[in-house]
Order: C-alpha cells, then sequence, then structure tokens
C-alpha cells in the first residue's frame, strides 16, 4: 500500500527514480528492493512496471538515450553534437561525443547502456537521419549502419573503462594512481610503469585521440571510395 499523498507509482516514476538511486549507490547497489525503498512501496508493486532488473536497465537505457536525443544546445547543434552541416567525419564524432556525454550523467552509465534493449522506438527518427546522411555522404547503408555501431562500441567501451577509475566527476577509485602504479611495478619494466600516465589520466584528449584513429580507419575500410 501506499503512503498517503504519495504520487501514484508508474512506470516513468520507476525509472526516474531508478536514474537518480544510480548516481548514489552505483549499478552493483541498484536492486528492486533497493528501488521499492526508495518509492516507499513494496517489492511486489514494482514487478508491475519491470518484471526484473534486466528490464529495468533496458528502460533506463532507453530513457537515457531518449534524453540524449532530446538534448539541444540552441545554437544550430544537433542532438548527435555535430552541426546540421556537418561533414560525416564530424558526425560521426559528434555522436561518439554526445553519447559520452550522456553516459558520463550517471554513475556505470555506460555499464547499464551496454547490452541492452531499447524498449520503444522513439530513438528511430534520429538514426534513420543519421543514415541518411552517410548514405548521402557517400556510404552505402550497410556501411553507415557499421561505421555508426563502430562509433558506438568504442565509446561505450571507452567509457566503461573511464568510469571504473572516475566513477563521478570529482571521485578517483582506488588502485589508479599513476605514481603508485609505477613504483608497485618496478625498474625493471620502464615502458610498463611509465604507460599509466597515459592510461588512467586525461580522458577527454584520450577519447578524442582514440575516436580520430576509429574515424581514419572508417574512412579507409568503410567510408566513401573504400571497398566496404
Amino acid at each position: 500500500m501506499k503512503a498517503k499523498g504519495q504520487p501514484g507509482l508508474d512506470r516513468s516514476r520507476v525509472v526516474g527514480t531508478a536514474l537518480r538511486l544510480l548516481n548514489e549507490v552505483g549499478l552493483d547497489g541498484l536492486t528492486l528492493r533497493r528501488l521499492a525503498k526508495e518509492l516507499n512501496v513494496q517489492a511486489p508493486a514494482l514487478y508491475w512496471h519491470v518484471r526484473n532488473k534486466q528490464e529495468l536497465l533496458d528502460e533506463m537505457a532507453t530513457a537515457m538515450l531518449r534524453d540524449m536525443s532530446a538534448a539541444d544546445d540552441g545554437e544550430g547543434v544537433r542532438a548527435d553534437g555535430a552541426p546540421a552541416d556537418a561533414d560525416w567525419q564530424e558526425l560521426l564524432a559528434g555522436t561518439g561525443r554526445g553519447l559520452r556525454r550522456a553516459l558520463l550523467r550517471y554513475r556505470d552509465g555506460a555499464k547499464v547502456f551496454a547490452g541492452t534493449r531499447l524498449t520503444d522506438t522513439g530513438h528511430a527518427a534520429q538514426q534513420e537521419e543519421h543514415l541518411r546522411r552517410l548514405v548521402a555522404a557517400g556510404f552505402s547503408p550497410g556501411a553507415a549502419a557499421r561505421a555508426s555501431f563502430i562509433v558506438f562500441v568504442f565509446t561505450e567501451g571507452f567509457v566503461i573503462e573511464q568510469q571504473a577509475v572516475q566513477p563521478m566527476p570529482g571521485e578517483r577509485a582506488p588502485g589508479y594512481d599513476a605514481a603508485e602504479r609505477a613504483h608497485s611495478i618496478g625498474g625493471e619494466f620502464p615502458l610498463a610503469a611509465q604507460a599509466g600516465a597515459d592510461l588512467f589520466d586525461d580522458y577527454d584528449s584520450r577519447f578524442e585521440e582514440g575516436l580520430a584513429a576509429v574515424i581514419a580507419g572508417i574512412g579507409a575500410t568503410l567510408g566513401p571510395g573504400s571497398a566496404g
């Protein structure tokens, strides 16, 4: 039974509360029991809206993508992060940047998003336009889809690794101090010792570097004029 004066429970409220709770407790701490307590309802009441945790994660990922698609800075920059007149390279780069921003808004955001199934088709119109622009730039329809997927999985994987070190802005997980890592490895492996600074710091620059490498590879293998 819900508390007197408590707003009615619906799927939107369940998902919104789960996303807020995610930032507090992380993916491992986000259980249906904990969510029910936050909503001040008995756990079985949630099963009318989400049958299990995976279904909850599917709904959360769909809401995250919906928020990303609705983003607009009011200055002619599209929801995917690319200007309306961008070339295909900047279109793909903008998609990666926009996805990364969306995932970094939440603790374990990339882990929530990975492997989930979207629960509505609200993303289809933007996806259609994105693919249409790539095809207009010279990609085949199949190559356009694969190029977008490559950028997607690079970004998702990068953010998973980033959030392992920096769960939220201003936080740093234990065990990722570059100086401590170098000291523990010792002088016998100097290259491995010095790699920590490149692996666990300056994620913005390293994302841009990796994204540029991915897009250059797409151009060579799938882009206009390639064999893809």
